[in-house]
């Protein structure tokens, strides 16, 4: 599960993340509209279930859908973080221009409203 739901979420950051690379097609390419970032607090990859909606499929309540949910959110954080850092590597991106890319990917990516 943890495999599938990782593979989800780095699915979910390239997708979200390639509308950031198309910024830097050219202008002729760059006519299509990127994709709308996600609305949820978890990863947003087609057919990915948001973490609460996979803490209902799982019939969480309380502490332990709390704690899954917290869990599966900070996972989900990691995963984009990391993905987003190594874009910002590939751009060859440093300080501040590197903070700054990685998080707004990783607001991107997780659909986070921070």
């Amino acid at each position: 599960m943890k495999k599938m739901l990782t593979l989800a979420i780095f699915g979910a950051l390239v997708a979200a993340c390639g509308s950031a690379l198309a910024a830097d097609a050219p202008k002729a390419a760059a006519a299509t509209p990127p994709a709308p970032a996600a609305a949820t607090a978890a990863p947003a990859a087609p057919g990915a279930p948001s973490c609460d909606a996979q803490a209902a499929e799982k019939k969480l309540a309380g502490a332990a859908k709390t704690s899954f949910v917290k869990k599966c959110t900070k996972d989900a954080t990691d995963a984009a973080n990391k993905a987003c850092t190594a874009q910002a590597a590939e751009k060859k991106l440093a300080g501040a221009a590197k903070t700054s890319f990685v998080t707004k990917c990783v607001k991107d990516a997780t659909g986070a409203t921070k």
